[in-house]
């Protein structure tokens, strides 16, 4: 029973105050499947592409054990496409544009294969898609689900219908808010929970991320970079280090989400460091393992009575 994971597959231009790529490697479904990889696999992904995506980005996918039988390649279209442009406050980015092209119609497609998937991570897609993914599944166990301001405004009713479906809400704080109606964090939290998802992620950007389940609230730091060279994915990449490491251990307890956090925030960390998918692409569990201690270190205090 394989890790299913649904979402966009791209072909990135981005610009730093560092340096700058041209059609790279991006999209949620390739971000949240490299994390993944590392520790689930195979990794099942669907999505669409054009007949313009680069061999060699199919190629890295499948070097990480991604099964590819649910990617539609549309003859003749061309693969989704974004640009960004990053100020030297990394939090502050400029869309240069947007080109949908053959993700405007994309119609997710479940192969025979991968219905009986219990863990599945939903990105940041129309709602009404996301639905759709789940309707076609036989008994999903535990989904993880991501969303995003543009939906929360255009299909809350929608969106609305999908959280009583999933187990896991991923989103970042003025997002909260807003779906909520509410200033304050914490109450957000609870007004999000009692709409269906029994666990809630608030991401906090370079502030960490916050987990809320019932009876318990936990923090998890961000990871203390000299250099971020690109953000891009950061947000994927933890998804997927979540839902990885949830996958492999098949222990749902809140303590484990606890270590999921921590090991997602360690896949984003990596992430950050190069441009595209690139740090995450060579990693070593050794590596990962490595940088969830000295994430666990961040907060660690002895005891003196």
């Amino acid at each position: 029973m394989g890790l299913l994971v649904v979402g966009s597959l791209g072909l990135d231009t981005v610009e730093t105050p560092f340096d700058k790529v041209v059609d790279a490697l991006g999209g949620s479904a390739t971000y949240i499947s490299l994390a993944a990889s590392y520790f689930a696999g195979p990794v099942q992904l669907v999505g669409v592409v054009g007949s313009d995506f680069p061999k060699k980005f199919l190629d890295i996918l499948e070097s990480h054990e991604v099964d590819l039988e649910g990617l539609q390649i549309i003859d003749g279209g061309k693969t989704f496409r974004w640009s960004g442009k990053y100020h030297y406050d990394l939090n502050v980015r400029d869309t240069l544009f947007t080109e949908l092209n053959v993700f405007q119609s994309f119609d997710p497609k479940i192969p025979e294969r991968f219905k009986k998937s219990k863990y599945i991570c939903l990105g940041n897609i129309d709602p009404v898609l996301q639905i759709k993914v789940l309707d076609q599944l036989e008994n999903p166990q535990f989904v993880v689900c991501d969303t995003m301001n543009y939906w929360i405004e255009r299909r809350k009713d929608e969106l609305l219908k999908l959280l009583k479906k999933v187990d896991v809400l991923i989103i970042n704080d003025s997002e909260a808010r807003l779906l909520a109606d509410e200033p304050n964090l914490i109450k957000s939290a609870n007004i999000i929970r009692a709409m269906g998802p029994q666990n809630l992620i608030i991401k906090k950007g370079e502030h960490g991320a916050m987990l809320f389940t019932d009876g318990t609230i936990f923090s998890a730091p961000a990871y203390p970079l000299e250099m971020i060279f690109d953000p891009t994915g950061a947000g994927d990449s933890f998804a997927g280090g979540l839902i990885g490491y949830l996958y492999k251990t098949l222990d749902l307890s809140p303590e484990n989400l606890k270590r999921a956090i921590i090991y997602g925030s360690s896949m984003a960390s990596f992430c950050v460091e190069q441009f595209s998918t690139r740090g995450l692409e060579k990693l070593s569990y050794l590596q990962i393992k490595d940088r969830y201690r000295a994430f666990m270190n961040l907060t660690r205090i002895d005891e003196t009575d």
